[in-house]
């Protein structure tokens, strides 16, 4: 009886036992712990596993391009939801409150809530350009040299346009003329 008040894991399954009557509820998920190098990556984020690529598979191959294409989707839905979300919150919070000190934060914050969803439709933009992208089957390619711009950096970055290469000598030039 003693046994019945306790959480029994067994293997892969999960049983609970609440107080003499049983509930279980059985669990199949895989317990992998990430690799470092996963941890951090976008498609992690979404719950979307890094692609492990085939032996001898063709870089951009379709599975590749149908996993880039479901990580931008999940990634624009996440960035959606946070639209929807701030003009909840906006409309909700848009009480003409009678201090003058309580209205001026709220309006910073209203502010500063703006300047984030308007980094993020520029975001959404951009994702939406790699999937056209990926419809057009140049997705995966450096924009001015033509060379893959390599798995694991699109999926620290999906919406990448350059290779390291050719990003690295952007930043320069632009530090170079920004002063």
């Amino acid at each position: 009886m003693a046994n019945d008040n306790h959480n029994q894991v067994l293997d892969e399954h999960t049983e609970v036992v609440v107080e003499g009557e049983k509930a279980s509820a059985v669990k199949r998920a895989r317990k992998v712990k990430p690799k470092t190098s996963d941890i951090g990556t976008t498609a992690s984020l979404f719950g979307i596993a890094p692609y492990q690529p085939k032996k001898n598979e063709e870089y951009m191959s379709e599975g590749q391009l149908e996993h880039f294409r479901q990580i931008l989707q999940a990634w624009k839905a996440e960035l959606m939801s946070e639209v929807d979300r701030t003009l909840n919150t906006m409309q909700d919070e848009s009480t003409a409150l009678p201090d003058v000190n309580d209205r001026a934060t709220q309006e910073e914050e209203f502010a500063i809530e703006l300047r984030t969803r308007d980094r993020e439709r520029k975001l959404i933009r951009k994702i939406e350009q790699s999937m056209e992208a990926i419809k057009n089957e140049d997705y995966g390619f450096c924009e001015t040299c033509g060379i893959e711009i390599g798995l694991r950096r699109l999926e620290a970055r999906p919406t990448a346009t350059l290779c390291i290469d050719c990003k690295t000598l952007a930043e320069i030039k632009e530090k170079q003329n920004n002063g």
